[in-house]
């Protein structure tokens, strides 16, 4: 017998519930031409809500004039009937036990020509607009409080849902830009504008699929698009200033400030923000944190570029990124300023950002290394300090030629400094727990660096539809200085754990890595046909980049005195490259099909010398970039996308030939000049469909990549010293990759609650060398979590999502350790408004992690936050806010993974509880027409 899912019960029940929602409640009748009582075909016909003009349900009239609608709740109702040329028909009406059905009988439209002055048609402006692919939703039709932001009118928006941090989730897909008036305002965070600009200055909120810009501008639709919300402001509210202003002190020493000013005249727009926080705000919005800095390493792209920037590989560093762990401390602010003028022809869009953030904590690793026949544990505890100072400064300057070509010029500049602390004591152990070594080490590091893009992207529209000529031209600047001292202290110990022997690195290092990149392309589309066009392309890519790397060892032991070169872990490489890249893209477009195929080939002519031997190293290679697109509307707001994309993966210079580094003795990189490169496909499918009425969403999306002749790590390591060299090879296997998923909501009519259902899954399959043996590994997790929630606006906001993971994985040289195993996760937040204009908040996250074979403890904690809020003034832009972080006092910092042979297991230093006392003051003053220019 089948057994049934609780996932299918699930669905089952949300089905049953939306259907005993409705009954049979019927509205019916005809329209006609009132003059001539012609019949009219296609009429709109809407049934909005009475109590919030909010779109239940739409037709179109049949050919002889009548419609009909059933399956409605019973209530009161607006039907609006429009037609092209004609005034719109408004009336209300109710549905209930007694009145089942509502027949309006003939209903005659008149010619908007012959309307008389004195004739006043009256009624709501709809909630909602369809045009094209785009949803417009009319904010005057929503209930806007007084000093509401445009977040709070999101938040009723059918098919928008936004998340405590203000993460934005359109029809099932993440919102990843909000303009304002079409443009970007103060950079790309959507938060900036959602969380602060106010919801009363708003006119229209439009959503849409934004086209890439290449597609825009050619005509030539690539299928990439990205969700996208415009926010349209209201004529009257274009010339004024708002802001907001918070400071708040806690227990703990902790607290938080910031202040934000916008002043908005015409077309020009400037704001201004400041953050000082040691909470875990770095900056306004859900995204800083991931934007502040930049990443120090040393990358190979798709085109066969290699990237030197950053410090060094032997010397620690800090980007700035906070990713939870430790206590931080930012100081963060900002400026923007856009404008245009003379008929838009020109404008300008400048941003200067200004900051530091301050990291201190401690990291705890247990990691397992499964050998064939034996195993080797470590602990290790990271004692750091990071800090790093940076200031930015961007622009952007359009320049509308004619009507036919655009130049667009930008740059940035960035100049920083940060300084690292860390120390590290290891200890390795053999399976049966006898001692292997032990590992001091401390890293100290100051770096400088400067950073400089420019570019100029010049665009052409022929006369022909269709017929394009672009030329984009940029270059690149990154010059990092770093200075530091290295110390490690290793002690061995024998097969019985006594003492072996040891040894001490200590040494002064500095390293100068500069990078200049030049890039050029050239873009071309030709229309073939009404459904086929054909885009060219053709660039030349030119790298010149250099890594001078000196390490110095004291004259005496113990004198404190670095002057003594250590030529075998120093170098000096300078890198030569030269790429002449094309490409083309053919596109069909026939209907609702999208299709695209194309292809990139780029010839690498690489160069790198040791100017300490003057030897240098050559390599002639050719990458291969094929893609190919298809996708399918079945409607406005349903699609299917299928993508294709492959890539050559040349092997690194540092797979090649390695720079020979110390920082940790105990494990060693060789290189391998006798590496091929590998190819890797991708194949990517989403499905998304959204019905209005319902507010009903189903999305799946999916994706699976394998590789062939991959560059995987061959690792052989001395179970007696405890010491790894690791060395990259090729190897004759096919690791893959995959993630599947599908999500599902939909509102409840009736009590009106947004349920969901979310599934997904991940997995790979992995190959490493082990001593010389081949070791596959396996990962697969699986997540199940239903969601549902409620808002009314000032009244209550709830949400809550649950659900359990698994993990399930293994090794082939372990298969007798099983760590598989399951968890469950959970989250929880609401806001309630109580009468006194007082709030109640909280939010709550819960995880567990149950026990493994490696791992004897389960993991689990609850992390609770709450608040108390008391607003004043009559427009409530005055509050006191009382809140408590992690009230139960359980934030340990936790995570497991599994990566090649190794198992591990990271706590670390975290934010815990603490209570704060906030004062947040919202101002504005807008109002009167704006400017003209």
């Amino acid at each position: 017998m089948n057994k049934i899912t609780p996932c299918l019960v699930l669905l089952l029940l949300l089905y049953v519930s939306s259907v005993s929602a409705q009954t049979d409640y019927t509205v019916k009748g005809n329209i006609t031409e009132d003059y001539t009582s012609q019949k009219l075909v296609n009429a709109t016909v809407l049934i909005l809500n009475a109590k919030d003009s909010t779109l239940r349900k739409f037709t179109r009239t049949s050919a002889d004039g009548s419609f009909s609608m059933n399956r409605l709740n019973k209530g009161k109702f607006i039907l609006l009937v429009s037609y092209p040329g004609y005034a719109d028909y408004v009336d209300n009406f109710a549905l209930d036990s007694i009145s089942a059905a509502h027949n309006f009988g003939n209903i005659g439209l008149k010619l908007k020509s012959r309307l008389l002055q004195d004739v006043i048609v009256k009624g709501k402006a709809a909630a909602i607009k369809i045009k094209g692919d785009t949803t417009e939703f009319n904010a005057a039709a929503y209930n806007i409080q007084p000093n509401a932001k445009v977040e709070d009118l999101l938040k009723q928006l059918p098919g928008i849902q936004v998340d405590k941090d203000g993460k934005i989730t359109a029809q099932g897909q993440t919102v990843n830009k909000v303009l304002v008036d079409g443009e970007e305002f103060f950079g790309d965070d959507p938060t900036l504008v959602t969380k602060n600009l106010r919801a009363d200055m708003v006119d229209k909120v439009q959503l849409y699929d934004k086209k890439s810009d290449q597609a825009t501008f050619t005509g030539i639709d690539d299928g990439k698009k990205d969700k996208t919300l415009n926010i349209k402001l209201k004529e009257d509210k274009k010339n004024g200033y708002f802001g907001k202003a918070e400071a708040g002190v806690a227990t703990n020493n902790y607290y938080n400030g910031q202040v934000l000013f916008n002043r908005f005249w015409g077309k020009q727009k400037f704001s201004a923000y400041g953050v000082l926080s040691n909470t875990g705000k770095t900056g306004l919005g859900w995204r800083d944190s991931q934007k502040y800095g930049g990443s120090d390493n040393v990358t190979a792209g798709d085109d066969g570029t290699f990237y030197i920037s950053g410090s060094s590989d032997d010397l620690d560093n800090f980007n700035g990124q906070y990713n939870g762990q430790g206590r931080p401390t930012a100081r963060t602010g900002g400026l923007h300023y856009d404008n245009k003028w003379n008929n838009d022809k020109h404008s300008i869009n400048a941003n200067y950002k200004i900051g530091s953030v301050t990291v201190d904590g401690a990291i705890n690793t247990l990691t397992q290394n499964n050998l064939r026949d034996s195993s080797l544990n470590s602990s290790s505890v990271q004692n750091f300090h990071n800090y790093i100072f940076r200031q930015k400064l961007d622009g952007m300057y359009n320049f509308k030629i004619d009507t036919s070509s655009n130049l667009k010029i930008s740059f940035d500049a960035t100049l920083k400094h940060s300084e690292t602390v860390n120390n590290y004591a290891t200890r390795n152990q053999r399976a049966d727990s006898t001692l292997l070594n032990t590992n001091n080490r401390r890293i100290n590091n100051n770096t400088d660096g400067q950073v400089f893009n420019a570019s100029a992207f010049y665009s052409k529209k022929f006369k022909k539809k269709g017929r394009t000529f672009s030329l984009n031209v940029s270059e690149a600047y990154n010059n990092s200085k770093a200075k530091g001292f290295l110390f490690s202290d290793i002690n061995y110990y024998n097969i019985q754990g006594q003492p072996d022997s040891s040894r001490i690195i200590n040494q002064y290092k500095l390293n100068n890595i500069r990078s200049s990149l030049f890039s050029s392309v050239a873009t071309y589309s030709e229309p073939l046909s009404k459904k086929l066009a054909l885009a060219l392309n053709y660039g030349v890519i030119v790298n010149n980049s250099s890594a001078d790397r000196k390490s110095f060892n004291e004259s005496q032991p113990g004198s404190g005195i670095y002057s003594v070169f250590d030529s075998r872990y120093s170098s000096d490489y300078t890198l030569e490259q030269l790429i002449n890249q094309g490409g083309f893209l053919l596109n069909y477009r026939s209907g609702k099909t999208v299709f695209n195929i194309g292809s990139k080939v780029g010839n690498v002519n690489f160069k790198q010398t040791n100017e300490y031997t003057g030897g240098v190293f050559r390599r002639n290679f050719v990458n291969w970039n094929p893609q190919a697109r298809y996708s399918y509307r079945f409607s406005q707001q349903s699609s299917v996308n299928i993508d294709y994309n492959g890539n050559t993966q040349q092997p690194t210079v540092e797979q090649i030939q390695p720079v020979l580094v110390n920082n940790d003795p105990l494990n060693i990189l060789l290189g391998n000049p006798g590496l091929t490169p590998s190819f890797t496909n991708r194949l990517n499918v989403n499905y998304n469909t959204y019905k209005v009425l319902s507010d009903q969403s189903l999305f799946f999306y999916g994706n699976f990549s394998f590789t062939s002749n991959p560059i995987t790590s061959s690792v052989t390591t001395d179970p007696n010293a405890g010491k790894t060299v690791s060395q990259y090879v090729n190897l004759n296997r096919t690791p893959y990759n995959f993630y599947f998923g599908a999500y599902a909501s939909r509102k409840i009519a009736g009590p009106e609650i947004n349920v969901g259902l979310d599934i997904n899954s991940d997995g790979s399959k992995s190959y490493t060398v082990s001593n010389g043996d081949v070791n596959a590994i396996s990962l697969n997790d699986y997540n199940v979590s239903a969601r549902i929630s409620k808002y009314a606006q000032k009244k209550y906001d709830v949400s809550l999502s649950f659900g359990p993971n698994f993990t399930v994985g293994g090794s082939s040289l372990q298969r007798s350790i099983n760590n598989n195993g399951h968890g469950w996760n959970g989250n929880g937040e609401f806001t309630v408004y109580l009468p006194g204009k007082l709030q109640i908040a909280s939010d709550a996250n819960y995880q567990y992690k149950s026990k493994t074979q490696t791992f004897d403890q389960s993991f689990s904690r609850v992390l609770l936050n709450a608040s108390l809020t008391r607003t004043f003034f009559k427009s409530d832009n005055l509050k006191l806010v009382l809140s408590g972080n992690d009230l139960l006092n359980q934030n340990a910092g936790f995570s497991r993974n599994t990566s090649g042979n190794f198992i591990t297991q990271t706590t670390y230093t975290t934010i815990r509880r603490y209570f704060m006392f906030s004062v947040v003051w919202d101002f504005n003053k807008m109002g009167g027409s704006a400017p003209k220019k």
